[in-house]
């Protein structure tokens, strides 16, 4: 949250805009004292609370969505990791009382008018057929903002959300019809070629996404695949009778 003040400065008084900083105490470590530091400075967190979403991810949603056209009216969509709510917000004021939206995480989600809420694994093999049929039919889209924990080792953190990005993207063509896109986090490093690869073979069109509302010091990016040529049970559109 950015904190603004009046203040004296060389340049003859002119108003400039001071960070709030955190002081250690109180048993914060450092990783601790400079994550919070970055988001009482962060803009788009102060935005967050102004306007009313959950989390700030709303607006990498809402980006995205600008640019590519993802929501609309009526869709049916599965919010992987949902927790707490940002993009299953952003995508319920899009989708409509025509659309069906589902989120799913391990943790429990405060309820929100026009999405439904699962505590559930969605690596549990149940868990396509759950999400189908709460849905009513094929989804449109699967998005995903997970990020497995971080263990401040940067190698490993890169093929942890690797690892959930491809797990989450064959839950996808489990659950998508044809024509459904599919969005994902995952972070630059090499390994997520192969991720492209793989979705290459069984979605159109297949893109890295950089909104402006990831930090600028972030490796983070999104992978937008759109144009499912497959069907919900896994096979491609084209190998049907």
């Amino acid at each position: 949250m950015s904190d603004r003040r009046g203040g004296a400065s060389s340049g003859g008084g002119v108003r400039g805009e001071l960070k709030q900083r955190v002081k250690t105490g109180r048993g914060r470590t450092l990783s601790q004292k400079r994550w919070l530091e970055r988001q009482l400075n962060d803009p788009y967190v102060a935005r967050a609370k102004r306007e009313g979403y959950r989390s700030r991810a709303a607006y990498k949603l809402l980006e995205i969505d600008e640019r590519y056209k993802l929501l609309r009216p009526g869709q049916r969509i599965v919010d992987l990791g949902a927790a707490p709510g940002g993009w299953s917000q952003v995508a319920a004021r899009i989708v409509g009382a025509s659309g069906k939206i589902v989120g799913i995480d391990l943790l429990e989600i405060e309820p929100m008018a026009g999405v439904e809420f699962i505590t559930l694994d969605f690596l549990d093999p149940e868990a396509p057929a759950t999400l189908t049929a709460l849905l009513g039919g094929p989804a449109d889209l699967v998005m995903s903002d997970m990020a497995a924990n971080a263990t401040g080792h940067k190698k490993t953190d890169h093929l942890r959300i690797i690892g959930l990005a491809e797990t989450a993207a064959e839950f996808a063509r489990e659950v998508l019809g044809p024509g459904g896109a599919y969005l994902a986090k995952v972070l630059q490093g090499g390994t997520e070629s192969a991720l492209l690869s793989d979705l290459k073979r069984d979605f159109a069109t297949v893109r890295h996404v950089k909104p402006a509302a990831s930090r600028a010091d972030s490796s983070e990016l999104y992978v937008l695949a759109t144009g499912y040529r497959g069907t919900p049970d896994g096979t491609r559109a084209s190998d049907e009778d």
